[in-house]
């Protein structure tokens, strides 16, 4: 066992007056509660559980567990598929569908009533099955979790304790329970006796490396590692109180015995979940949506009026140009998106689970990730591992001296081996993985005296080779504890110090090495051998970095997507994993999390945007930098896996956790991965941008044509006679329509999609439909013209029959030529939150999409004159018809191209976003 240096500064642990608390509140007000009084001592914790060391008897762990209830957490409720069904009926999309339907059952249209709420049922389906997969394929992560604790208890006052595992859900406070290496904390505890013990208490503060506990009474001397100066003991927080430990930590190493302290919703885990289950903010699909949606409500109220009163005002018609009103309310909107989106999302999420294991647990999330151009996440697990290796070793003047990596790996590997419970240590697993065997093998170890965590040393005694008769101390641990140790000048102590400090500052972890000779001796080494020590020189290690880490984050880069590091780590070892990953990063670009309490939202803001590492974040801290990013306009998705991440997780666009996260993180996710890896999230990524770019593509489509039908119909009825197109003759089209543009949730978006974040933007598809749609309009206007110049103009029998003809035709013509010239990628992306960039028109194989474009052509041309085209008010057109319509669509085709190439040049890049 070893204790490192840590990089100096103030402790991420250590929470500062007038801050907010690890999971919220007022810090100054915790730490007037603390003020005036230190931790509770053994005795007094037992005093007040009424608790014994020898544990509860049977009879009074029943009577408290009936009074304190199970340990378990506040329930998390799973909604049933009804539940979910419903839950879908309140999607926007879903809302205007159902607003459609009633008014054509108002007016007795019950074909058109019907086929909506069809569209509406099978919408809410497929949604609600999709998420009620999900949800059953994250209770079955619950499986993964331990579910047993060892508890000393006893059958009744006058029997001998005895050890036995019980269920976690039956402890009550006053157990005693036993640690472990590798043991889930099972609540809070107070710790009763503690050999060596190290726990990571990352789930619930952030930091990465284990913090040693103790159960000694006396204060924890803090600085004596390279930290911050000590403190006094109303300014220590819970949780750098070394006398406990809270449920959702876990054992490093070292064993212990504890009295159990609080249970269940009690705990601070629990607190920490209850404080963060509120409702979330709106995402960025939920804003898309909703903005979208009030743009066709706001239409479709307009339109039904405007062709009432114009028809009533200019051609004396009254209410029986009602059905024809809603009619064309309902060729506005685009009845089949919500099956098209729920599909998109569904199909992609499916994908993703069959082929990475990513559940996607809210559907709309998938369309979120795609929309992400800023990611945060922790260092720990994500851009690294959690574990140290070997940077170098350095002997007294600074220069390389690989003895000092032999003797430390010595020292770790005979401390290990001859301890009374070997329990390997993270930082000596990395010394021996980097040492030669041959030379530990070379040894042969005498005695050793293990580690604590108040010497913050261990030391091993081997025979050397050729030296009988003697023994050599081999001591390893913090610089500063060996240092003391040592024969050293003052002057040489402080080099020594500030070259360590200078290291620890560069963000690694360090280790001191001194050796002493001593005579043989059969009586046992003791710490009062640790003296007048030769120092041998100073061992660096820095995290471990994941394998993919680096390849991923350029791929994420490349994506647009800027990573931000929200870390409890010091700012140095932060930003020495970005410059070991290849990221650069400035001193600009970091920002402790101590200013950010200094900054306003608007000045947050402003700095989120620029700063690439936020380091010593508290849980607050990490929501507030996610509520200022989105607040700046951007998309964030936040990955994290600890239940301190909880409050980040429901600020951001889109949470994400890895399949082992803490149980309440990972089911307050929206996207739950298989590993903590950015590979499998890069992939989860492009399945988003796959889906949002075909919804966005879909619309681009319906709604531009469907705007400059209805500008085209409204024109026509004020300058004809009798109604441009019979309400069925609308509904076909529509209908033909609505069935052609399914094929965009089967197709294969252009390449140049998954390059860029795909969130649609509101303003910006109104601004491109309402000009493409006015485009739309024109041609449709121009084949009026042609109805009535080149054919028999108004006023035979036949006349209304060939202009709904001509008209039914030309429609589904221009509508299949949309779809295949929009998907083509040769239009501008406005509705897409993205850079301008040059529109790339490849070759492509014929897809899903252009065999509907061509299906609905084929319906245009062929209907009229079929044996359905009588029923439906249609009749065959002459051959000059469609001689001419070759050319009104060819030069249709020719200002659809210019029209996007203007805009294209028009476009100014959206807001930029910080890239590494």
């Amino acid at each position: 066992m070893a204790e490192s240096t840590a990089p100096p500064g103030p402790d991420a642990r250590a929470p500062d007056a007038g801050a907010p608390t690890a999971f919220g509140g007022d810090r100054a007000a915790a730490v007037r509660s603390r003020a005036g009084r230190s931790a509770p001592t053994v005795l007094e914790v037992l005093r007040k559980l009424d608790a014994s060391p020898r544990g509860l008897t049977e009879t009074e762990a029943q009577q408290r567990l009936a009074r304190f209830g199970d340990n378990v957490l506040p329930a998390l409720r799973e909604a049933t598929w009804p539940q979910l069904f419903v839950r879908s009926l309140r999607d926007p999309f879903t809302a205007v569908l159902l607003c459609l339907g009633l008014v054509s059952a108002a007016v007795f249209a019950w074909g058109t009533a019907s086929v909506i709420l069809l569209l509406v049922v099978v919408s809410c389906v497929l949604r609600a099955t999709g998420e009620h997969r999900a949800d059953r394929s994250t209770a079955a992560l619950r499986d993964l979790v331990a579910t047993t604790a060892t508890v000393v208890r006893r059958a009744d006052e006058d029997a001998p304790p005895t050890s036995r595992e019980l269920p976690l859900d039956e402890l009550v406070p006053g157990d005693v329970v036993r640690l472990g290496p590798g043991d889930l904390v099972p609540a809070d505890v107070r710790l009763l006796r503690a050999h060596g013990l190290t726990v990571h208490q990352s789930a619930l503060t952030g930091e990465s490396a284990p913090v040693a506990k103790s159960a000694s009474d006396a204060p924890h001397r803090a600085g004596g590692d390279g930290g911050p100066p000590a403190r006094a003991p109303s300014r220590v927080g819970e949780f750098e109180q070394r006398q406990r430990c809270f449920q959702g930590s876990s054992v490093v190493s070292g064993s212990a015995t504890a009295v159990v302290t609080a249970t269940g919703a009690r705990t601070r885990f629990a607190a920490a979940h209850s404080r963060s289950a509120g409702l979330r903010e709106a995402s960025a699909f939920d804003r898309s949506v909703h903005g979208i949606s009030w743009i066709l409500i706001r239409f479709m109220l307009l339109t039904p009026p405007l062709v009432l009163m114009a028809n009533a005002a200019l051609r004396g018609r009254g209410l029986e140009t009602l059905p024809f009103a809603v009619a064309v309310a309902v060729g506005l909107t685009p009845e089949m998106l919500p099956v098209l989106v729920t599909t998109c999302l569904a199909r992609g999420a499916s994908l993703l689970a069959r082929t990475h294991g990513v559940i996607v647990r809210r559907l709309p999330a998938l369309h979120d990730l795609g929309a992400v151009d800023v990611l945060c996440l922790d260092k720990t697990g994500t851009l690294t591992q959690d574990r140290p290796v070997t940077h170098r070793a350095l002997g007294p003047d600074g220069r390389d001296d690989p003895e000092v990596l032999r003797w430390a790996a010595v020292n770790a590997w005979w401390t290990l081996h001859l301890a009374d419970l070997p329990e390997p240590d993270a930082l000596d697993e990395a010394l021996l993985e980097a040492a030669d065997a041959d030379d530990l093998m070379a040894y042969d170890g005498v005695a050793t005296v293990g580690f604590d965590p108040v010497r913050r040393l261990a030391t091993a005694v081997v025979r050397t080779p050729g030296r009988l008769g003697r023994h050599t101390l081999v001591v390893k641990g913090d610089v500063r504890a060996v240092l003391e140790r040592c024969a050293l000048t003052d002057e040489e102590r402080r080099s020594l110090s500030g070259r360590a400090a200078a290291q620890a500052g560069d963000g690694l972890r360090v280790l001191a090495v001194a050796t002493a000779e001593r005579p043989a001796r059969t009586r046992d080494y003791t710490p009062a051998d640790e003296r007048g020590l030769t120092f041998r020189g100073l061992v660096t290690l820095r995290d471990a970095l994941a394998p993919t880490a680096a390849e991923a984050l350029q791929n994420l880069t490349d994506r647009g997507v800027a990573v931000k590091i929200l870390t409890g780590d010091h700012p140095g070892t932060a930003a020495r994993a970005c410059r070991d990953l290849g990221i650069p990063v400035t001193e600009d670009a970091i920002l402790d999390a101590g200013r950010i309490d200094t900054l306003t939202d608007a000045e947050l803001s402003a700095l989120a945007r620029r700063t690439t590492v936020f380091a010593r974040c508290t849980p607050d801290h990490k929501a507030r930098i996610t509520r200022a990013l989105r607040t700046a306009g951007h998309t964030v998705g936040f990955l994290g896996d600890g239940v301190n991440d909880l409050p980040a997780l429901r600020a951001a666009d889109v949470g994400i956790a890895p399949r082992d996260a803490a149980d309440v993180t990972r089911e307050g996710a929206d996207v739950v991965l298989a590993e903590k890896d950015l590979t499998t999230l890069d992939h989860a990524i492009a399945a988003g941008r796959h889906a949002g770019g075909n919804i966005a593509t879909y619309l681009r489509v319906t709604l531009s044509s469907n705007l400059g039908n209805v500008i085209a119909m409204l024109s026509a009825g004020l300058l004809l006679p009798f109604l441009p197109m019979l309400p069925a003759q609308v509904l076909t089209q529509n209908l033909c329509f609505d069935a052609a543009q399914l094929a965009f949730a089967h197709d294969r978006p252009h390449p140049s999609v998954p390059r860029r974040p795909t969130e649609l933007r509101p303003r910006d598809l109104l601004r491109f439909i309402t000009g493409f749609g006015v485009l739309n309009a024109v041609a449709d206007l121009a084949t009026f013209a042609v109805l009535a110049l080149a054919l028999h103009g108004p006023g035979t029998g036949d006349d209304e029959a060939v202009f709904h003809s001509g008209w039914f035709t030309e429609n589904l013509l221009t509508q299949a030529l949309v779809m295949v010239l929009l998907r083509a990628g040769r239009l501008p992306r406005s509705p897409l939150r993205s850079s301008v960039g040059t529109p790339v028109a490849g070759r492509r194989r014929p897809g899903p999409v252009t065999w509907a474009a061509l299906a609905l052509a084929v319906i245009g041309l062929a209907l009229p004159p079929s044996p359905l085209g009588p029923a439906l008010g249609l009749t065959g057109l002459p051959a000059l018809y469609y001689v001419l319509l070759v050319a009104v669509l060819a030069v249709y085709a020719a200002g659809l191209l210019a029209a996007g190439s203007r805009a294209s040049r028009r476009l100014q890049p959206a807001r930029g976003v910080p890239q590494l």
